[in-house]
């Protein structure tokens, strides 16, 4: 039996399955502090003594190098009570069996490459666009990482002619974060993105962004496929604004595959997270 955890800034999904990933229970509730929302998760795990590995995928910034001695820490989060958690040593301590340990959406972009959208291909990225922007690749079935992990949404963009916003994100201000996530449409608009108009010119803007960044990640690791998740991209209109967007970005430079085969959402949709989990589960046992 295995185990997930995708630890996300405001809820946490815990799911337990066979080894055929079919799940067999699945629960969610809100990001407290650490010590009452580890408690509900030992709560949860607790109830299965056949458990045999679990997979995290966490908020972050986190810790990822085996060599460090804060591996399995929580970094500079803006949740300030999970700041400098020991979040893997906390998990060790409880349970005596593996634990693999990523990002949230390093999980999901594995969940993807898998069994998802990116199922056929050697290499992918994942994007996740909504209250944050964070990104995850692999290549040849490995997750693209170095001294840390990828932190894809905090690169910096020109800004769009048309924006005059100064940016959300608290450590630079303009960086794709600051613009494109969902926070700066409320900012910008006092109205939460999901209630704007299909035809709102912030669409075409935020658009804009969220394609040079995917010009960027394309120059750099030349994907196979790229695949957009999060609660911005489930405005039906948006994903092909950004890839006639990203057409006259990337200008013909390199060769890609079909746009419409290139720029793709979740096929796995909200459960590529808990997926993820689970094989990274699987793959540490």
């Amino acid at each position: 039996m295995l185990g997930a955890i995708e630890a996300g800034g405001t809820k946490f999904v815990c799911a337990v399955s066979d080894g055929e990933l079919n799940i067999i229970e699945r629960i969610s509730f809100s990001t407290g502090n650490p010590l009452e929302t580890l408690h509900k998760v030992f709560d949860f795990f607790d109830a299965y003594k056949d458990l045999k590995s679990i997979g995290i995928g966490s908020f972050g910034p986190i810790d990822i190098n085996k060599e460090s001695p804060k591996y399995g820490y929580i970094l500079s989060t803006p949740k300030l009570s999970w700041r400098n958690f020991d979040f893997l040593g906390e998990m060790k301590a409880h349970y005596n069996m593996p634990i693999g340990w990523t990002t949230d959406v390093n999980v999901a972009c594995l969940g993807e490459y898998e069994v998802g959208s990116a199922m056929d291909d050697h290499s992918c990225i994942y994007l996740t666009i909504g209250t944050g922007i964070g990104g995850g690749a692999i290549i040849n079935g490995s997750f693209v990482e170095g001294f840390g992990h990828t932190e894809m949404g905090h690169i910096i963009v020109k800004p769009h002619p048309e924006d005059d916003f100064k940016g959300w994100c608290p450590y630079h201000g303009d960086c794709l974060e600051g613009l494109a996530n969902g926070p700066s449409i409320e900012e910008r608009y006092s109205i939460k993105a999901q209630d704007l108009e299909p035809n709102h010119k912030i669409w075409k803007i935020i658009s804009y962004y969220i394609a040079q960044a995917l010009v960027n990640y394309s120059l750099t690791l030349r994907p196979e496929k790229i695949i957009l998740g999060g609660g911005i991209m489930k405005q039906d209109h948006i994903l092909e604004l950004i890839k006639k967007e990203f057409v006259i970005l990337l200008g013909d430079y390199i060769e890609i595959p079909p746009i419409d085969q290139y720029i793709v959402g979740p096929a796995l949709g909200d459960n590529a997270g808990i997926i993820g989990g689970l094989i990274l589960a699987k793959q540490n046992l």
